[in-house]
């Protein structure tokens, strides 16, 4: 008789708490149903099969269930969360922007796997178009986008929904790991200049110096405005008398504008009277000897009449 004891050596487990399976995908606007899903759509979670809920019911995975993505054709790689089990078997739905991640198509085959990623503490971005910068406050609108989404991955280029309106970001930089989890975490944001961003050309203003008196030498050789200058013309046709004769201009006559030194950019002056008021000292003392009914009279007769 022979025995031989088969089991001495249990047989490795190596992946009893791991979920791995492949799925056609398909974007959020080809599931059936009377609802609108286009809020899968603002997120970073898909929707699988109930086979699925039931397979990873059986196996011992930690929770938040998290699934990392691959495309073995183009070798790409993303991390996600789920947000419902009510796909048809054997179809995954994916939003829009990880299909285009993972250079996806209509009914292209992704492997998904179940992973356990560390707690996200640091992010960067860079915004994929200058638009971004309009938003009043990026951070909130970032945080508030944020809770629809589980992990994220760097490299990837998420999309979210503010003010009827889809922006672009890419993810830079991730810490602790290059996929992390943004569940319940306390995570600190950094922007990078958005994609085709230029900085505004600053332009250099010399301010004259107002210390030194300007040299007026030159202004007596110019003529400036003079009025009647022009030459005119007569009804009856004849040029007697129309040429101009302006009278000889004298270089102390020419006068220049004295320049608004206190000028600043954006302030418009109003200068109401530029010449300097003169006072009048002969209206004051006529003022000061005002005497009433000092007038004098006129009479229609003539005075001194002829008896």
């Amino acid at each position: 008789m022979f025995s031989f004891n088969m089991f001495d050596h249990p047989i490795p487990r190596v992946f009893q708490n791991r979920f791995s399976t492949q799925y056609r995908c398909f974007s959020v606007s080809m599931l059936a149903g009377p609802n609108d899903r286009s809020d899968v759509e603002k997120g970073g979670k898909i929707i699988m099969p109930p086979s699925a809920l039931d397979q990873l019911s059986r196996l011992n995975i930690t929770y938040p269930m998290l699934f990392k993505l691959t495309n073995k054709n183009s070798d790409r790689m993303t991390h996600c969360g789920v947000l419902e089990f009510v796909a048809d078997e054997g179809i995954c739905y994916l939003p829009h922007w990880m299909m285009q991640n993972l250079l996806l198509e209509e009914g292209g085959l992704v492997q998904v796997e179940s992973v356990n990623l560390q707690v996200a503490t640091y992010s960067k971005f860079q915004p994929q178009s200058p638009d971004f910068l309009d938003i009043t406050n990026p951070k909130a609108v970032l945080e508030n986008a944020l809770r629809n989404f589980a992990c994220l991955t760097t490299g990837d280029v998420i999309a979210i929904n503010y003010n009827e309106k889809i922006y672009e970001l890419r993810v830079m930089e991730t810490k602790p790991d290059k996929a992390v989890s943004i569940i319940e975490c306390d995570m600190n944001v950094d922007f990078d200049a958005p994609l085709g961003y230029k900085e505004p050309e600053r332009q250099v203003q010399h301010e004259e110096s107002a210390e030194g008196e300007a040299d007026h030498s030159g202004y007596a050789g110019e003529l400036g405005f003079r009025a009647f200058s022009g030459s005119g013309n007569r009804l009856d046709g004849k040029k007697k008398g129309v040429e101009p004769s302006p009278s000889p201009i004298k270089p102390g006559d020419i006068k220049r504008g004295i320049p608004n030194y206190e000028f600043k950019l954006g302030k418009i002056t109003f200068i109401r009277n530029s010449r300097p008021l003169v006072k009048k000292v002969e209206e004051d003392e006529a003022g000061g000897r005002f005497v009433a009914f000092s007038g004098e009279g006129q009479s229609l007769r003539k005075k001194g009449r002829k008896p």
